[in-house]
C-alpha cells in the first residue's frame, strides 16, 4: 500500500491523500478537543491494485478470451482473486476458498509464473500453492467457507463483489489446512501433515 500527502493551497483547504488500490478516499478535518486532526475514510480496496496495470490488463484479457466472456466481467473476476490471494497470505485464520468464478482468476494468474510467485512472495511471504480436491470431497458446509473467506477479505479493506461469491461449489483450496499440499518451506514434497 501507498499512501501519499499532498498539500492544497487556500484557505480551509485540506490536503489530498492517495492511497493506492482504494476505490474512494475522503480526507476532512476534525476538531476535537486536543486540537485540530485530519479523518481519513478508506472505502475498499481493490485486488487490482496489488500488481502493475499492465500485468492485471494482461490476466484480464486471457480471461475474456479464453472463456468468451465481456472484458468487465473479465476485470470482476480477476479483481477478486488478487483480493482473495491476498487474503490467503494472512497466517493466523482457517482455511479459505474460492468461488468457482474467483477460481478462474486464480488458475489464470498461475500460468504467468514468475509473476505469480513474486506476488505470492509479496503478499504472503511464502508460494500460495492451489489444492484441487480432485475426489470432490472439499469443505464440509461450502456456504461457511465462502462466507469465511468473503469475511477475512473484507477484514482486510478491500471491496468484495458479491456477486463473484454466490456459487458453493469450492473445489479447492489455498494449501493451507489439514490436508495442504506444501511444506512449510514452500516446498511440495515436503509433507507437513506428519503422514
Amino acid at each position: 500500500m501507498e499512501l501519499r500527502f499532498g498539500r492544497s493551497v487556500g484557505p480551509g483547504a485540506c490536503g489530498s491523500l492517495l492511497i493506492e488500490g482504494a476505490s474512494a478516499v475522503s480526507v476532512a478535518p476534525n476538531t476535537n478537543r486536543k486540537g485540530v486532526g485530519m479523518t481519513i475514510a478508506v472505502e475498499g480496496f481493490t485486488g487490482q491494485g496489488l500488481i502493475p496495470g499492465e500485468l492485471f490488463g494482461r490476466l484480464v484479457n486471457r480471461i475474456a478470451k479464453e472463456h468468451d466472456m465481456p472484458r468487465e466481467f473479465a476485470v470482476r473476476i480477476m479483481d477478486q482473486a488478487l483480493a482473495f490471494l491476498r487474503a490467503c497470505g494472512e497466517s493466523d485464520r482457517a482455511p479459505l476458498g474460492p468461488s468457482e468464478l474467483v477460481d478462474i482468476g486464480w488458475h489464470t494468474f498461475i500460468l504467468y509464473t514468475r509473476d505469480y510467485a513474486s506476488f505470492c512472495e509479496r503478499v504472503a511471504g511464502r508460494f500460495i500453492h492451489h489444492t484441487p480436491n480432485d475426489d470432490g470431497e472439499g469443505e464440509k458446509d461450502p456456504e461457511e467457507l465462502i462466507a469465511r473467506t468473503t469475511e477475512a477479505i473484507r477484514s482486510l479493506g478491500f471491496a468484495v463483489d458479491d456477486d463473484l461469491w454466490l456459487t458453493f461449489l469450492v473445489k479447492c483450496s489455498d494449501g493451507d489446512d489439514g490436508c495442504r499440499a506444501s511444506g512449510k518451506d514452500g516446498n511440495e514434497n515436503t509433507d507437513t501433515n506428519g503422514k
